[in-house]
């Protein structure tokens, strides 16, 4: 098949890499022309474990190409995949679709033969016929489909969520669609790759549903481990005693420092403003909205507990800057809020993170950044893990000792037992257990 894929990002750049590993000829389309002359080097925008050996293989097989020009690109495609971004519009939340549509305007002109127009972008319900409306406007001859077809892929592990899906959903209205769509999942399984099909609202509705559910479990666990703090209880063992039942599930039951990321914080919002629209507001997602931006700031005060209640002066070391490991995403993350309220109580902030160092310098100042762990330790009052890379699950705490001001350890990610940090002399604090 030929594949065009607009919209070289996150979604359309690994979209793109994994159509092409199929064997499929994929044009990736964007108007960045510094990004598309990048990626022709193989130099890759983003961190993504295994991308950058995805895109160079295929590039040097002749299966996956970058491009400024779309109409060469959609041109004799089979299947055009719409995957530009959908950020929260400034000063009411909802989605901005601005980008979609102004793709759409585009490919009225572009399209040639039958076509089908899939959105891969997260779009709120309603959004594929507003694009189809659009689309037969401008060319009303165009033979098109458009489907929906939204993404899941999870940042760190995203080649292996394209490869090995729990599900892939498909919203259409066209029945044309169907075998465009299952030819290009097909290579997923030698028997039936698991496809769903839907109407297209429905498909819509089934990633906003699907991300607010699980920010709703994080959120969840997050009240649960404060009340565990407060009655002695503690929420490891309580989320596990709960993941065990196969009703409930272990995932996103990790307490923490609050969801972040390009996903979560604005997909609950985007979910919250159509309720309202359609005046059937969601009770449930706004308040999971509103406490996890709430838990974000609160989560920074243990911070300040743990070396006594006054920050004035002190120095705080940060570990993992990024909304989660394998990603070097800064959006919305936890560190953001944190080391402002680090900052603004007085302190002073050294941080290490190992992918995300570049992107947080172009989002936070007055942060003294750190070569390792043990650089980012020099010196401070406390050390607080924030994100939980694999490089922080080892640390030589004699060594930290030896460097720090003084052996306080905050652990927002309870990656360590209280028992194997105390023995080592450290003061130690962590999310819904018993500190010292």
């Amino acid at each position: 098949m030929r594949i065009a894929v607009v919209g070289s990002g996150y979604v359309g750049l690994v979209s793109g890499a994994c159509f092409a590993d199929f064997g499929h000829t994929v044009t990736c389309v964007d108007q960045d022309a510094r990004k598309i002359e990048a990626l022709n080097q193989n130099q890759i925008p983003i961190y993504e474990p295994g991308l950058d050996t995805l895109v160079s293989s295929n590039r040097a097989a002749g299966r996956l190409s970058f491009s400024t020009e779309l109409k060469p690109a959609v041109s004799g495609a089979d299947l055009v995949l719409i995957a530009v971004g959908t950020p929260s519009r400034r000063g009411d939340g909802h989605a901005d679709l601005s980008y979609v549509y102004a793709v759409a305007r585009e490919l009225a002109d572009a399209i040639d033969g039958f076509t089908v127009v899939a959105t891969k972008s997260t779009v709120p319900v309603g959004t594929g016929d507003e694009v189809e409306r659009i689309l037969r406007e401008a060319n009303p001859k165009a033979e098109v489909a458009v489907v929906s077809n939204p993404e899941f892929l999870r940042e760190g592990s995203a080649i292996n969520d394209f490869k090995r899906p729990d599900r892939i959903v498909i919203g259409l209205e066209d029945e044309r669609a169907r075998e465009v769509m299952s030819e290009a999942y097909r290579p997923l399984s030698l028997n039936q790759p698991p496809l769903f099909f839907t109407t297209r609202r429905s498909a819509e509705l089934i990633k906003y549903a699907s991300n607010a559910f699980l920010a709703m479990k994080i959120t969840f666990i997050n009240e649960i481990a404060d009340l565990c703090e407060a009655v002695g209880g503690d929420v490891q063992d309580v989320a596990r005693g709960m993941g065990l039942d196969n009703r409930i599930g272990s995932k996103f039951l990790h307490a923490g420092p609050g969801f972040g990321g390009s996903c979560f914080p604005k997909d609950t919002l985007a979910l919250m403003k159509t309720g309202q629209d359609y005046g059937t507001p969601l009770r449930l997602v706004e308040t999971t909205h509103a406490v996890n931006a709430q838990r974000k700031r609160t989560i920074a005060r243990r911070v300040q507990l743990a070396v006594g209640g006054n920050l004035r002066g002190r120095t705080i070391g940060i570990l993992g800057l990024t909304f989660k490991p394998n990603t070097d995403d800064m959006r919305d993350a936890p560190a953001l809020d944190i080391i402002r309220f680090l900052q603004d109580q007085g302190a002073a902030v050294r941080a290490y993170d190992p992918e995300g160092v570049d992107s947080a310098r172009q989002m936070i100042d007055g942060v003294t950044f750190a070569t390792d762990v043990y650089d980012a330790a020099a010196g401070v009052d406390a050390l607080v893990i924030v994100t939980e890379w694999d490089a922080f699950r080892a640390l030589d705490f004699p060594r930290l000792k030896k460097v720090m001001s003084a052996p306080v350890l905050v652990d927002l990610r309870n990656i360590y037992a209280s028992r194997d940090v105390e023995r080592h002399g450290f003061a130690y604090h962590s999310v819904g257990r018993r500190s010292v």
